[in-house]
């Protein structure tokens, strides 16, 4: 008979929001599988737990995947631990879930911590819809083609973010859905210096530029209101010309025009790049 495999929510930053019913079933499993051993020991050593463990990670879930797949299926029960947070949200967790459903294989997700869901909770902003993107490409060429596609996008978005990263993100939210867009920039939650700082993403922008990102971030972006007129694009191609009369700089004058008429700041830019070359 096959076993079962548990996803395990793990503290994303205080281990006291581990659960009694989470700490059971890490007690309780034949093995653990762990994004990184190193992390998951501390977390059982403060649950006083000893267990087997076997490395699972974005590096080597093919064949990790395979060889616990294997296991379940001889009747061993694992518990599948992110570092932080639950598995299979933006994690390669979601490989092992779906070789187990293929596989015949039970699973079972705990309830438990998750980044995304605080963040947003906390925000400030609209929580009935929204579209969590985690980790936008590497790639500034695929990001940029990531944000123009959400430059619609009328719910509340989620985004994970690493510090040394944070500055570029920022300047690329910018320029796809405009400084003047509201952000909270939740950073280290639940941790000691946990901090939710409710602005706009022009605002971040500045305050970034000035001080050293540190800790982890988790950027909540409020959805583009819902436009009850299709966008006017020649207006708002109009009204840039305009303030660049005015003695704006092109960029500002695109970013304000786009703002004003419901446009791609991105588009309207190009066309007025385009012309002026012309």
């Amino acid at each position: 008979m096959a076993g079962k495999l548990y996803l395990v929510p793990t503290p994303i930053g205080n281990l006291g929001d581990i659960s009694r019913r989470a700490a059971e079933i890490l007690e309780g499993a034949d093995f653990i599988a762990a994004e990184d051993t190193r992390v998951t020991v501390k977390l059982l050593n403060h649950l006083e737990l000893k267990k087997p463990m076997t490395a699972y990670h974005r590096h080597n879930c093919e064949t990790a995947g395979a060889a616990i797949l294997r296991r379940l299926q001889g009747g061993e029960s694992c518990a599948l631990v992110t570092d932080a947070g639950t598995p299979a949200i933006s994690d390669p967790g979601e490989d092992l879930v779906a070789l187990c459903a293929a596989g015949g294989v039970e699973v079972e997700a705990i309830p438990g911590p998750c980044a995304l869901t605080v963040a947003l909770s906390v925000s400030g902003l609209p929580t009935g819809r929204f579209a969590f993107e985690g980790f936008l490409p590497l790639n500034k060429k695929n990001r940029r083609a990531r944000l123009d596609a959400l430059a619609d996008e009328t719910r509340t978005m989620i985004f994970y973010e690493a510090p040394h990263k944070l500055r570029a993100t920022l300047d690329d939210l910018a320029d796809a859905l405009g400084p003047d867009r509201r952000l909270a920039v939740c950073r280290e939650l639940t941790k000691l210096h946990e901090e939710v700082l409710r602005t706009t993403i022009g605002e971040a922008q500045a305050r970034y530029a000035a001080q050293e990102p540190r800790g982890e971030f988790v950027l909540v972006a409020a959805g583009r209101p819902a436009q009850e007129e299709a966008p006017d694009g020649d207006g708002a191609l109009a009204r840039a010309e305009e303030l660049r009369r005015a003695g704006l700089p092109l960029k500002q004058a695109a970013a304000q025009a786009a703002e004003e008429f419901g446009v791609k700041r991105r588009e309207l830019y190009n066309q007025m790049l385009e012309r002026e070359r012309d």
